[in-house]
């Protein structure tokens, strides 16, 4: 036998539906919000993320600012390998002047 799925339960959700109004024309649209207003579905999601985002963001920035500063350093120690050589050659042209 089926089972009674759409049967309608009377419980504190029912709806009066008794009018005691009786609607003789048009009338103005009740635009009135009754409901508490909805979040963003994503409202609290996309405030984690950012705070994500941010922390990715920095981590980003940080990785950077240590690949700035190792290229730096080897450009400092390319240059100073650079003038060592040039030293070294000159002194070796003096030698046999």
């Amino acid at each position: 036998m089926a089972k009674n799925r759409n049967k309608k339960r009377n419980g504190p959700a029912a709806m009066d539906v008794s009018t005691d109004q009786t609607v003789t024309g048009p009338q103005a649209m009740d635009t009135s919000e009754s409901a508490a207003p909805k979040q963003n579905i994503g409202g609290s999601h996309r405030k984690t993320k950012g705070v994500q985002m941010k922390r990715t963001k920095n981590v980003r920035k940080m990785k950077a600012i240590a690949k700035a500063i190792s290229k730096s350093e080897k450009l400092d120690e390319r240059i100073t390998r650079s003038e060592s050589k040039i030293e070294r050659t000159k002194d070796a042209k003096k030698l046999y002047e």
